[in-house]
């Protein structure tokens, strides 16, 4: 089983930045896509931005420009760096990890970006 731990979620003002952290507990992080996806009050999970093994990325229209997802295999973490924030991006930010077949789910941090 793997676990992923998430940190760096907070209170912000609009137009301020927060970075986001995912910590894996897996000797084979480096061959798992990643992924952050939110889920606002009321709203369903939606997927923010993604990174493959091989470094390719993608993101929500909504946070192109913003947002910057990245890896370090070596620290078995991956990072969503999170500029001019916006109050609609307030959610609970989860992170995601895939690979064979499995999927694994951080248990979420909350980001509040106040306008």
């Amino acid at each position: 089983q793997v676990q992923l731990v998430e940190s760096g979620g907070g209170l912000v003002q609009s137009g301020g930045s927060l970075r986001l952290s995912c910590t894996a507990s897996t000797n084979f992080f480096s061959s798992y896509a990643m992924g952050w996806y939110r889920a606002a009050p009321g709203k369903q999970r939606e997927l923010v931005a993604g990174i493959t093994r091989d470094g390719t990325t993608n993101y929500a229209d909504s946070v192109k420009g913003r947002f910057t997802i990245s890896r370090d295999n070596a620290k078995n973490t991956v990072y969503l760096q999170m500029d001019s924030l916006k109050s609609e991006d307030t959610a609970d930010y989860y992170c995601k990890g895939q690979r064979m077949g499995l999927v694994y789910w951080g248990q979420g941090t909350q980001v509040t970006v106040s306008s």
